[in-house]
């Protein structure tokens, strides 16, 4: 086991890993807010008092701010939770209220609130897609090579060199792709179709839950079904093009992991210390930036898609829930009306806001000072 780095790199990679990643996601808004003619007051990386700033010859505040757990792009006219328009906004000059965020069509407000999260997942098949080219994708056979005595797999009646062609009538070509379905559902149910001696059979098996540590001594509980591979991992070259394709692939199928996940905290097939904060992604960034660069940006493109999924989701507060009330404008042809948007937003502080000290509370009881 690794043993734990020092305090400063908990918190130098806390910094280099959300700090880009936050002003990347803000980047997003306030590029396609400049694009449609929007003016930006301000841009934080951060939020609170302002540590450092400077005034652009746009008008535009850019500032870093003492609490690094987020930001935010203020634009024109965007004065309040649920983005409606004021007195004061009304009393604007008519060359003054064009460039504002309000005085666009919802087609527009709804691009520019979309672009953080989707800005979050282009950087994430970036990354992905410079370790294709830089290194080639792993690939390795689905052929069992050992079988584990009492495993799910030997129960099932599966033998030492069966070629696994599917798993749930899905497709499988690759046993690390298949490793990583199987590792993401402790104690579910697949139905494998495998290949012997020319013939094919169906059976069906449970992923085994089983709990394992990391080479810093975290624990986290997967699925197991007992295999081991034949033969050795060949590494194959992608072109530029195949690469991109193959990083939007990883990006999706790592959306998918999320979401299973979520599902297995909430049926409690995973336990609720799985849920993580600031204090987690520190500890996590420290211990990936002791292993090297690249760990770290495996750990960044990862991050970057958690970031998106969290802002997407339809809460009042977050990215998605401006975009749940501009659907409920599209629908009825007006908006929601403005107490009614101003309720659903203090409700979904409040939510952000209790989820956000338990996760945290949740960091401290795991700590290993604690007995986490």
């Amino acid at each position: 086991m690794i043993a734990a780095p020092p305090l400063w790199m908990y918190l130098t990679g806390f910094l280099l890993l959300l700090g880009p990643l936050v002003t990347v996601h803000e980047l997003g808004h306030y590029l396609v807010g400049r694009w449609f003619g929007v003016k930006a007051d301000k841009f934080s990386v951060g939020f609170g008092k302002e540590l450092a700033g400077f005034t652009d010859s746009r008008g535009t505040r850019w500032r870093l701010s003492a609490l690094p757990l987020g930001g935010y792009v203020q634009f024109a006219g965007d004065i309040n939770p649920a983005g409606q328009s004021s007195p004061e906004w009304l009393a604007l000059p008519a060359a003054e209220r064009a460039l504002t965020f309000q005085a666009k069509p919802l087609w527009q407000r709804a691009l520019i609130v979309a672009a953080g999260p989707v800005t979050n997942l282009l950087l994430a098949v970036a990354i992905l897609a410079a370790f294709n080219l830089a290194y080639g994708r792993p690939v390795l056979p689905p052929r069992i090579g050992e079988i584990q005595a009492g495993s799910s797999a030997d129960l099932a009646g599966l033998r030492k060199g069966d070629l696994i062609v599917a798993l749930d009538g899905e497709p499988v070509t690759d046993f690390l792709t298949l490793r990583q379905e199987i590792m993401t559902s402790p104690g579910v149910r697949f139905t494998m179709t495998v290949e012997r001696e020319g013939e094919r059979r169906t059976v069906g098996l449970i992923a085994q839950a089983a709990t394992i540590s990391d080479e810093f001594g975290n624990k986290g509980k997967v699925g197991r079904l007992g295999i081991a591979p034949a033969g050795k991992v060949e590494i194959v070259r992608l072109g530029p093009v195949t690469a991109v394709t193959q990083a939007v692939r990883d990006t999706g199928g790592i959306l998918v992991i999320m979401v299973r996940g979520i599902r297995q905290i909430v049926t409690g097939v995973q336990p609720l210390s799985e849920l993580g904060g600031p204090i987690k992604i520190a500890k996590v960034s420290g211990e990936r930036l002791t292993l090297g660069w690249i760990q770290f940006a495996e750990l960044a493109a990862m991050v970057s898609i958690n970031l998106a999924f969290i802002n997407a989701l339809p809460i009042p507060g977050l990215d998605g829930g401006h975009l749940a009330f501009y659907a409920a404008e599209a629908i009825r042809r007006k908006p929601l009306g403005k107490r009614s948007q101003e309720w659903a937003f203090r409700t979904g502080l409040a939510f952000v806001l209790a989820l956000m000290l338990f996760v945290t509370i949740n960091d401290i009881v795991s700590l290993p000072a604690l007995g986490g």
